[in-house]
């Protein structure tokens, strides 16, 4: 594929025959630059400014590269004002590698998930006591309310990475919570 500016329009050279850039999947963007630049560079082609002539020429090469892009295809440049040929080859995709995964801070993790245990069941444990005088139904309702509004909030808060010490250490009071129920009730 070749891009040439003829006639004040941009026109690309496929298999002996001329493509409108309309007719590609180029993009609105990219086909409006194209129509642009080759009205400047027919302007320019009536001139005798080579500093104009220098611009026309540059960009040329870097609508030709993006082309060269859009169509995954390389595409010779022909400098409508000095005939100039440049083949330009669509840029290499590399594909990007993962990065490397962080350590698992253990040590703070594990004091923070520490800290979320000890406050949940110390939250669950006075509140199912405290109940548990008026009503020991009353005690096993909160803990079925404290766990399904819990739950969920563990459930998506378990992959990411800072909270999902908050979520196991949650998770472990909520059970724990549970495994002193009976304590308190009959106790």
């Amino acid at each position: 594929m070749e891009l040439r500016a003829r006639d004040e329009r941009a026109v690309l050279v496929g298999d002996d025959r001329e493509i409108d850039p309309d007719t590609l999947p180029l993009g609105a963007d990219l086909t409006a630059d194209l129509r642009d630049w080759a009205r400047v560079a027919g302007a320019v082609g009536r001139t005798e400014a080579e500093s104009a002539a220098a611009v026309v020429s540059r960009r040329g090469r870097q609508l030709a590269a993006r082309v060269a892009e859009a169509m995954n295809t390389q595409v010779s440049y022909v400098d409508p004002l000095s005939g100039e040929v440049a083949v330009l080859a669509p840029p290499v995709t590399q594909e990007k590698q993962p990065p490397p995964p962080e350590p698992t801070p253990w040590a703070t993790g594990l004091l923070v998930a520490a800290f979320a245990f000890t406050l949940v069941v110390f939250a669950v444990g006075t509140l199912s006591a405290t109940l548990d005088e008026t009503s020991p139904l009353l005690a096993v309702g909160a803990n079925v309310v404290v766990t399904a509004g819990l739950l969920p909030s563990v459930w998506l808060t378990k992959g990411v990475p800072i909270w999902r010490w908050v979520a196991l250490g949650v998770a472990g009071g909520i059970g724990a919570g549970w495994v002193a129920l009976p304590f308190i009730v009959f106790g």
